[in-house]
């Protein structure tokens, strides 16, 4: 079912998101408690709507986490008051939708730490790096990413993808 809403941009930390109340999150998927795969549209835009999850809050609602692209075709700002349009995407796929690009493959396999590390990691972090790893272009780009992944992913203690990581997470 489609829910449709007007509700103010705000920010939490850097991210800007529209809460979601639990009476309008139980009328897109009653009863849903982990993260809600939807379909999104603000002030009619994009044409197609954005797909994206909303993140449990804890008490039944949700925040719908509001990415630069579709605030920037919908000319919406933090501090705005937007229409939302919000429908549960049924067609939804969890887990890693980009496929493990063989520079980082073969890194995985001559590091039997990274390697274990990886296979630990949650669905939605391999998610987040390979979609991450989709987007480079150049070899520099590539061997500095790969370098990286490998150093957090083996144990070692630093920041990779703007988050810090220790033990290989």
């Amino acid at each position: 079912m489609k829910s449709e809403f007007v509700a103010t941009i705000k920010i939490r930390s850097i991210n800007p998101y529209v809460l979601v109340s639990a009476a309008r999150a139980s009328t897109i998927k009653s009863g849903w408690r982990k993260p809600m795969p939807v379909l999104v549209r603000v002030n009619g835009r994009p044409d197609h709507p954005w797909r994206t999850n909303m993140m449990p809050v804890g008490s039944g609602g949700f925040y719908l986490y509001l990415h630069g692209d579709i605030r920037r075709v919908s000319q919406a700002s933090v501090g705005d008051r937007v229409r939302i349009e919000i429908k549960f995407d049924a067609s939804y796929r969890n887990g890693p939708q980009h496929s493990m690009p063989i520079w980082f493959r073969r890194g995985l396999m001559a590091n039997a730490r990274a390697k274990k590390n990886w296979l630990a990691l949650t669905p939605s972090r391999k998610k987040e790096v390979l979609r991450y790893f989709s987007r480079l272009k150049s070899p520099a780009a590539r061997d500095r990413n790969l370098a990286g992944a490998l150093h957090v992913l083996s144990g070692a203690a630093g920041r990779f993808m703007g988050r810090a990581w220790a033990d290989g997470s």
